[in-house]
């Protein structure tokens, strides 16, 4: 008989990190973000389960992106009514709400599923470089992402 193997309660305990989106690619940031937040980078990750950490994102308005995608990534949203679709670049919605770019990335990312949804409130993207968990006492998550360039 095969049993589902579950981690002991004791080596589930969370860790709060701290990431600086400053100048890093928004896909490679985004896909480490997304295996924290799942718990991929522990030994007694469970596929089934939350075993993941708590990420906090700073310098959200400063993401990099490659090519041309700062002028034609477009972000779609509706409303749910007949002709109710909004679109708007990226450049665009990096003025106006910087945080929804890093969070659409890592949603995307996570499963599609329930899990997926408990795993997405672990994140904290804010545009600026502070952040109100310092009681949390995050550690520095260190990203090697290819340093972005400005185009």
């Amino acid at each position: 008989m095969v049993k589902t193997y579950l981690p002991p309660q004791a080596s589930l305990e969370r860790e709060w990190y701290v990431v600086d989106a400053t100048d890093k690619r928004l896909g490679r940031l985004a896909s480490e973000i997304a295996q924290v937040l799942r718990g991929k980078n522990k030994p007694e990750f469970t596929p089934h389960l939350d075993t993941g950490d708590f990420v906090i994102v700073v310098n959200a308005e400063k993401v990099a992106v490659t090519g041309k995608k700062r002028t034609q990534k477009v972000y779609r949203r509706h409303s749910g009514r007949p002709g109710g679709m909004k679109t708007e670049t990226f450049v665009k919605l990096q003025q106006r709400l910087p945080e929804r770019i890093i969070e659409h990335a890592v949603k995307g990312m996570l499963p599609k599923n329930s899990l997926g949804k408990q795993l997405f409130t672990k994140l904290k993207v804010y545009a600026g470089p502070t952040h109100p968990h310092e009681a949390q006492k995050p550690k520095e998550l260190k990203i090697n992402t290819i340093p972005g360039e400005q185009s």
